[in-house]
């Protein structure tokens, strides 16, 4: 079964750093893409970014685009959001998915995850 375990959540203040890792396990085949999802308190879940290991795309949402980079490390099956210059607005749980198949990293944000890994608090205070 394929498993997913998100890590590097934690508490910064404005203007801070954080990475965000996602360790991915029982695919297989290559024909997956892993996305990190976020779900402020009283907010509805929201698709951050998403990377395609079937044809290495990426996609990163607007409201984060030029402050969350994501990547992956295919011999270490991790992938990783580094997030820049938080905000409070960013404070939430955050959570890594996997769709199967063969999507572009978009497409697989935007159709949804197969799988979830447990979130990781990011609570980015003023």
């Amino acid at each position: 079964d394929v498993q997913l375990q998100a890590s590097g959540g934690g508490l910064v203040q404005a203007g801070g750093s954080l990475r965000l890792s996602c360790a991915a396990s029982g695919f297989t085949s290559t024909y997956y893409a892993i996305g990190w999802y976020r779900q402020a308190p009283g907010k509805e879940r929201e698709g951050v970014s998403c990377i395609s290991r079937s044809d290495g795309s990426t996609y990163v949402a607007d409201s984060v685009k030029g402050r969350f980079t994501i990547s992956s490390d295919n011999a270490k099956s991790t992938v990783y959001l580094q997030m820049n210059d938080l905000n409070p607005e960013d404070t939430a749980v955050y959570y890594c998915g996997a769709r199967l198949g063969n999507h572009e990293a978009a497409r697989a944000l935007f159709y949804g995850m197969d799988y979830w890994g447990k979130g990781t608090q990011v609570t980015v205070s003023s």
